[in-house]
C-alpha cells in the first residue's frame, strides 16, 4: 500500500500532464501518450542543476522501509530491493560517494523521528510532501508521479474504447478519496458510483455492474495484470496527473538544514532521469507501465 499523501498545496485549477516526457500546464485534464512504457522526465533538458561539492561528507544514510513493494522491500533472501532502494544506490554512484553511502530499513512511523535525530541523512520511502511536512523537512525534486488510471471490463462496449466513451457510464471509484474528487472535477460526464473500499469496486467491475473504475494507477496496473482480475479487465490509454489532488510526486525528504546534500542530490535525480538510468529502473519493477 503506498504512504503517499494528497498534497494540502492549493494551486487551484492547475494539471500538470506528462506528455512525451515534458510536463505541460492545462487547465483540464489530458492523458499521456499511449507509448506505455516511457517514464515521463520531470527535469528541463535545459536546466543546469549545480553539483555541490561532497568532499567533507561523513555520511549518506538514506532510511527506507520494507513494507512499500515494490519501491522498498526485502527479497526472499531478507535483503533490501526495490525501485527506492536500487535508485538511492544509483544517486551514490552519481555523485561518486558509494563509500559512503548506507540504506537502513524502519517502520514507517519512525522515520520522520529517526531523520530528525541524525539516524540518516535522507528519507527515500514514499513521504508525500504536505505544507506540515514542508515546515520542518526539505525535499528533492519530484523524481516520479503516481498518475490515476481508468480500467475498463473487457466485455463491455464502449464506444472507441477510449475515456470519451465513458460519458453517461457508471464508473466506480472510491468514496472519500483524492480519486473520487478529481473524477467528478474533471469528468463531470461521467456518472461516477462510490463504493466504500477498493475491493468493492473491483469486484463490482469484473461483475459489469459499472463499466470501468478510476484509482490509482500503481494498483490498477498490478491487479490488472494479476490472477485476482481473472483478466476481466484492461487499462485504458492516458493517465491522469493533478498536483492539486494527487500531490507533487515521489521526492526524498531530507532535514532543512541538509541544503547542499539537497542540491546534490536534485543534481544527481536529473543526471540519472535525462540519461535514462532512473528509465531502466523503472522497468524492472514496473513491467505493467503506470503510464
Amino acid at each position: 500500500m503506498a504512504h503517499a499523501k494528497v498534497s494540502s498545496l492549493n494551486l487551484e485549477g492547475v494539471l500538470a500532464f506528462l506528455v512525451y516526457g515534458c510536463i505541460m500546464l492545462s487547465p483540464a485534464v489530458a492523458p499521456a501518450p499511449a507509448s506505455a512504457q516511457q517514464l515521463p522526465v520531470l527535469f528541463d533538458a535545459n536546466e543546469r542543476l549545480p553539483r555541490p561539492d561532497l568532499s567533507t561528507l561523513l555520511r549518506l544514510r538514506f532510511l527506507t522501509t520494507t513494507d512499500f513493494p515494490p519501491f522498498n522491500f526485502a527479497d526472499q533472501t531478507g535483503r533490501l530491493a526495490g525501485f527506492h532502494v536500487e535508485l538511492a544506490r544509483e544517486i551514490c554512484a552519481e555523485l561518486d560517494i558509494e563509500a559512503k553511502c548506507q540504506i537502513q530499513a524502519m517502520p514507517y512511523a519512525d522515520l520522520e523521528k529517526a531523520l530528525s535525530e541524525g539516524q540518516g541523512e535522507a528519507v527515500i520511502a514514499g513521504v508525500g510532501v504536505t505544507t506540515e511536512l514542508r515546515r520542518r523537512f526539505s525535499f528533492s525534486r519530484p523524481f516520479m508521479q503516481l498518475p490515476a488510471r481508468f480500467v475498463r471490463n473487457a466485455g463491455v462496449d464502449i464506444p472507441g474504447g477510449e475515456v470519451a466513451g465513458l460519458a453517461g457510464r457508471p464508473v466506480g471509484v472510491v468514496t472519500g478519496t483524492a480519486h473520487e474528487a478529481m473524477l467528478k472535477a474533471f469528468f463531470p460526464d461521467i456518472r461516477a458510483t462510490g463504493f466504500t473500499d477498493r475491493g468493492a469496486m473491483l469486484q463490482a467491475l469484473k461483475e459489469k455492474k459499472v463499466d470501468a473504475v478510476f484509482a490509482d494507477a500503481l494498483q490498477l496496473s498490478f491487479w490488472t495484470a494479476g490472477e485476482a482480475s481473472g483478466h476481466c479487465c484492461t487499462m485504458m490509454d492516458g493517465a491522469y496527473v493533478s498536483e492539486k489532488f494527487l500531490g507533487e510526486g515521489l521526492t526524498i525528504m531530507l532535514r532543512q538544514d541538509e541544503e547542499v546534500l539537497t542540491a546534490a542530490i536534485d543534481s544527481a535525480l536529473a543526471a540519472i532521469s535525462r540519461d535514462g538510468r532512473l528509465q531502466e529502473i523503472y522497468l524492472r519493477y514496473f513491467p505493467n507501465s503506470l503510464y
